[in-house]
């Protein structure tokens, strides 16, 4: 019987979180089916080449280019594109909410099984007053564990309408390089201690929370700062404090090289948190407040257990004085010795038999019209409603911009797309990041696929003369 093949789709959120998970699925379902991984988050550059898994990447709306409404159409119909391709039986979605795109590819090709990977810890924000509809044009919910889940007081918790597993993470204790090695691999000093921070950069807010974080790490003697992107703000100004050895260094799957680190500052996110702190590394979590997810409650959470140490993010004295901490040898080692107690994190598999089991099974499927009609008539009552809700700030937006002009970060190049299927993430990162249009296609496409993607790019930016191929 040959293997059936299962789409991973993630969004693009706030950090890896999604795209980390899929990835968990898919390497646990390599023996058993043909994942393929879509994703709007552009760290899917780094997947092909590790995993040896197909890979798509598709542009989120918030790369703005084509209208919303394109897009949700657009979304739909690479979706069904690449479901006819491969003769997908499962399309899993990993992300806050289910795209208006996703639920439409389910409405056209019922025989679909469509699966929400639904993360738990929700804050209060209006995504909640539909979970009951999306949940219903679901023929499964599956709700990744999270350790701190006895602190998620949030709209999901009390639901029942998924199936709840182990944690997921990429960490696997018997895959994980040892010190030294995961040293090497990063080009580090195996002798001189060493520190990885992780809190991003880009609004003010965060860019002091990083300067913060770094400020708690001067006077570590013979101390190795290693972050993952350079400590820099828009305009190319330094965030880092001087007397610091910092590296910046890439390398994926990060969870593979953590027995490098003798301590960690990261944002309180569910990839950061089901990596950290079951590879025992000693961390200071400083929690992302946007999004959905509720990283304040999984922080309480770990610092409550003493699993980990919480700064509280709206005080940049207190993110030092946290981060100092680490410095303490006996700290590290009470916080190292209370993750060895934390259970392993097997969700990735359990999800994995769970879409592998659709895929393979016999069943009637029947269309959910009238609800995916109500949906799609809430989606746009949700989008009125947020309008409105912004006109004021928009209008004080535009006055202060007046005021204050800024350049345009990104510029949509006014020439035919580029249609690539490279699996390199070196030409991957570049083509994602540029401002051409970039189409990407899973590698060994057929010809009639490629021409029903030229097809879409078509109908999403109008007339093109020419298509550019790589």
């Amino acid at each position: 019987m040959s293997k059936p093949t299962i789409i991973l789709a993630t969004s693009n959120g706030v950090g890896m979180g999604h795209l980390a998970r899929a990835s968990a699925v898919a390497l646990a379902l390599k023996d058993v089916a043909n994942p393929i991984i879509v994703s709007m988050a552009g760290g899917i550059a780094e997947i092909p080449s590790f995993m040896g898994i197909r890979c798509e990447y598709i542009p989120g709306r918030d790369r703005l280019w084509m209208s919303r409404e394109k897009w949700d159409a657009y979304l739909r119909d690479r979706l069904l594109a690449l479901i006819e391709e491969t003769d997908a039986k499962v399309l899993s979605f990993d992300g806050v909410v289910p795209y208006p795109g996703v639920v439409a590819a389910k409405h056209v090709n019922p025989a679909i099984k469509l699966v929400w990977v639904r993360r738990g810890l929700w804050q209060k924000k209006p995504q909640r007053f539909i979970l009951g509809l999306q949940a219903a044009m679901m023929d499964e919910v599956i709700e990744p564990g999270d350790i701190a889940r006895a602190y998620d007081f949030g709209p999901t918790s009390k639901r029942k309408d998924s199936v709840l597993t182990s944690p997921v993470s990429l960490f696997k204790k018997e895959d994980a390089f040892s010190r030294d090695d995961a040293r090497r691999a990063l080009g580090l000093d195996l002798d001189r201690p060493v520190a990885l921070v992780q809190l991003g950069t880009g609004d003010s807010d965060v860019n002091h929370k990083m300067t913060a974080a770094l400020e708690g790490l001067i006077g570590w003697k013979d101390l190795q700062v290693v972050l993952t992107k350079a400590p820099i703000d828009k305009d190319g100004n330094s965030l880092a404090p001087a007397g610091l050895d910092i590296k910046v260094a890439r390398y994926f799957p990060l969870a593979k090289v953590l027995h490098a680190f003798d301590a960690g500052i990261c944002a309180t996110g569910y990839n950061g948190v089901h990596e950290l702190l079951p590879a025992q590394v000693p961390t200071v979590f400083v929690s992302n407040i946007r999004g959905t997810d509720d990283q304040e409650a999984r922080a309480r959470w770990c610092h409550d257990f003493g699993f980990a140490l919480r700064a509280d993010q709206a005080d940049l004295g207190d993110i030092t004085k946290t981060v100092r901490q680490l410095q303490d040898p006996q700290v590290r080692a009470a916080l190292s010795a209370q993750c060895a107690e934390l259970p392993n994190t097997t969700g990735g598999e359990e999800i994995a038999a769970i879409l592998h089991a659709l895929a393979t099974e016999q069943k009637i499927i029947t269309t959910k019209t009238f609800t995916f009609k109500r949906l799609i008539v809430q989606d746009h009552i949700n989008r009125g409603l947020r309008h409105v809700a912004n006109l004021g700030i928009r209008r004080l937006a535009l006055i202060y911009r007046f005021l204050h002009p800024h350049i345009v970060v990104e510029v949509i190049a006014l020439e035919p797309p580029v249609f690539s299927d490279s699996s390199k993430p070196e030409e991957l990162r570049e083509l994602i990041k540029s401002s051409t249009r970039f189409e990407h296609l899973i590698t060994g496409a057929s010809q009639a696929y490629r021409e029903r993607r030229e097809a879409i790019a078509k109908a999403a930016y109008g007339e093109l003369l020419n298509v550019t191929k790589k």
